[in-house]
């Protein structure tokens, strides 16, 4: 039964969209060029290096990270379940602009053009590669690093916040207190349960910012409450009165100066 309830919980956890959003090719310079789904090529962008990085687990996955010359702090963006690299990369752009931030996002295995399948161990492999591409190929420190997570996107960041003790910060958007919580509103841990968050959160050393929407039908409230509530050191959180789970990012967009705060 316990199996039965793992794989279920997975099985909702991970969609990601079929088929791919995008395409890499290398332009035969050495570097990756982002395509389409329809093979015809995104207008080039220097800002933007494409990335194939290599997990410990034995995947490669995609990256993209946005430079921005006037840039303090690095985001490490964790995006939310049925979405790929392809559909954010217009809010990515809108984050290095806005936020003047050097943004680095990334696809799990299995989603866009990520090798290998989803799972909950693989998304941890996937952000640690992560995290090691940003020191080692962009010589970004812990302390001048905010990680955000998005919806299943909370697990694989506080996976990494919770063995990061000096990070700049973490958003956690409408994020989640365990697999089984979302699915059947259990009160208790399982061993067999998948991210569980409410366990890390209380490891995170780092100011937490919490947003969620209070009519979220896909991720209760009371997840992005629980989480703020276990914080070791929150902000003031930012409930989105009437937000959903999908529907957030135009209301948000006019409370991202909150970021700076890190």
């Amino acid at each position: 039964m316990a199996c039965v309830f793992s794989q279920l919980a997975a099985k909702f956890a991970f969609i990601p969209p079929s088929p791919p959003t995008y395409q890499v090719k290398d332009d035969n310079s050495g570097k990756l060029k982002l395509l389409s789904s329809s093979s015809v090529p995104v207008a080039d962008d220097p800002s933007l290096d494409v990335l194939l990085i290599d997990t410990k687990l034995g995947n490669k996955i995609v990256g993209f990270y946005f430079k921005n010359p006037y840039a303090r702090l690095t985001l490490l963006y964790s995006h939310g379940n049925a979405v790929d690299l392809g559909q954010l990369y217009d809010l990515f752009v809108q984050l290095k602009v806005n936020l003047r931030v050097n943004l680095m996002g990334y696809d799990y295995s299995g989603y866009g053009a990520s090798a290998g399948k989803p799972s909950e161990s693989n998304t941890y492999a996937d952000i640690e590669a992560v995290y090691q591409c940003l020191q080692t190929e962009y010589g970004i420190s812990q302390e001048d690093l905010i990680l955000y997570g998005q919806s299943v996107g909370s697990g694989p960041t506080l996976h990494l916040a919770a063995k990061l003790p000096r990070l700049r910060g973490v958003v956690l958007h409408s994020g989640i207190l365990s697999g089984l919580r979302v699915l059947c509103h259990v009160k208790f841990s399982f061993c067999f349960d998948i991210y569980q968050n409410i366990k890390r959160i209380q490891k995170v050393k780092c100011p937490v910012l919490v947003i969620h929407g209070t009519e979220d039908d896909v991720v209760d409230w009371l997840h992005g409450n629980g989480l703020w509530k276990m914080a070791r050191e929150p902000y003031e959180p930012l409930w989105i009165k009437g937000g959903g789970h999908c529907n957030l990012e135009p209301l948000k967009m006019n409370c991202y100066l909150l970021l700076l705060i890190f």
